[in-house]
């Protein structure tokens, strides 16, 4: 059956369809029968590879946290045993292979994030989260691989994306990596056994992955799981949504600050307003149509509620506030605020004097120094409010403020201020 075609009657996969979450479900009529009889368990797998988690895993929580509004119970997988031996999809090579502490270390720094979106404890619709070190490190080698490599061909192996793309590219697959795919089967299946976990969710490149641990689950304890994942989420001229100019857009606050995360949500492209609402906020969807339509220059206050609604579900109602403050003072009135984005340089080096370019570069405006120069060629770096065109200008301590500070702007949506200390 086609999913244009398929009405749900569970509450959750209504939502999923109507915000657009969905490009795969691996059975969904049986997935909607099994939501609607009874508490269901889910979850979503998130590897160590950082010490944050970047907006390409917000669309995931998101979906787990309407998950448990609709009264079921979400897992959040921490890939402590996973990140040991990296997730080959989409890569062209290896990961560097992280330690123990440094995996520790990340794990440790992701795990607030998710208490933001999800609600932790004893009840049957709270959500858990486990680590898959618990019980991938258990298993011995030979184990393993008689428990559960019987259960995976080759031939099947090399036809999922993970590895087929990567073959194509001719790029090297190390056999670490080849057992990547074996090593989230088992998970789900551990899941299965340890909480009735029938559901695992995740990203449109992850579909293989997700497949063969629902083909584990049958063939090792014939229990019925299925899959969902959702699509690659992409803006609306084609880039792969999430990158700022200084890499991903970070969720912990030491990474990106309230106000930069802000400001991203605050320059969508007109064209993903009513799409990043659904997806990203829980604003009725009546209420989303009505901002979509806005036409002109009022789409701007269509932004501005995303911004706000996607700043305050991260961090919190009075971040938000204060970002959407700081922005209106700064763009609309030309003040500055300490709530905008810093970037501190030793008083020293303006005395010698510094490049415009290199600290446009440094503080986040622009991803290189020859694209800061030709961000000035073309009239869209600032010094104070003036224009500046020479990105090979030096910064010197007669920039300052009287409060130490130069105020850098790319075109009409990026400010940093430049702190001497």
């Amino acid at each position: 059956m086609s999913l244009d075609a398929f009405k749900p009657k569970s509450e959750f996969l209504r939502v999923m369809q109507e915000r657009g979450y969905i490009h795969q479900i691996s059975d969904a009529e049986a997935l909607d029968r099994v939501l609607t009889g009874g508490v269901v368990t889910a979850y979503v797998g998130y590897d160590c590879t950082a010490n944050s988690l970047h907006i390409g895993h917000l669309i995931s929580i998101m979906m787990l946290r309407w998950f448990q509004r609709a009264g079921h119970r979400p897992v959040t997988l921490m890939g402590g045993g996973t990140t040991k031996v990296g997730d080959p999809t989409d890569k062209d090579q290896q990961r560097p292979l992280l330690t123990d502490q440094v995996i520790n270390a990340n794990l440790a720094s992701i795990k607030g994030t998710f208490s933001r979106f999800l609600r932790f404890g004893e009840g049957p619709a709270d959500a858990v989260m486990v680590n898959n070190a618990d019980w991938l490190e258990k298993l011995g080698y030979v184990e393993f691989l008689r428990e559960f490599g019987v259960h995976f061909t080759i031939n099947r192996m090399l036809t999922f994306d993970s590895v087929k793309l990567r073959l194509e590219r001719e790029q090297p697959l190390s056999f670490l990596e080849f057992n990547y795919m074996l090593m989230q089967a088992t998970d789900f299946l551990e899941l299965g056994r340890r909480y009735g976990c029938t559901l695992q969710m995740g990203g449109s490149d992850q579909w293989g992955n997700i497949i063969n641990g629902v083909e584990l689950n049958r063939r090792m304890d014939s229990r019925q799981a299925f899959a969902l994942t959702t699509p690659l989420l992409t803006t609306a001229s084609g880039e792969k949504m999430g990158k700022s100019v200084g890499g991903a857009v970070w969720l912990n606050a030491d990474r990106l600050s309230p106000y930069d995360y802000w400001q991203m949500w605050r320059n969508t492209e007109d064209a993903d307003v009513g799409r990043f609402l659904k997806l990203f906020t829980e604003l009725p969807l009546d209420e989303i149509a009505r901002l979509a339509a806005l036409g002109g220059a009022e789409i701007n206050e269509a932004k501005k509620v995303l911004a706000n609604e996607a700043t305050t579900m991260l961090h919190g109602a009075d971040a938000a506030r204060a970002a959407a403050e700081a922005a209106r003072a700064a763009f609309e009135e030309g003040r500055l605020s300490d709530d905008l984005p810093t970037y501190e340089i030793p008083r020293r080096v303006f005395e010698a004097g510094v490049a415009l370019a290199a600290v446009a570069h440094e503080a986040g405006l622009a991803s290189s120094r020859s694209e800061a120069r030709r961000l000035a060629q073309g009239g869209g770096l600032r010094v104070n409010d003036a224009p500046e065109t020479d990105g090979q200008r030096l910064l010197t301590a007669a920039d300052l403020s009287a409060d130490g500070v130069v105020k850098l702007a790319a075109g009409r949506k990026k400010i940093v201020l430049v702190r001497a200390i």
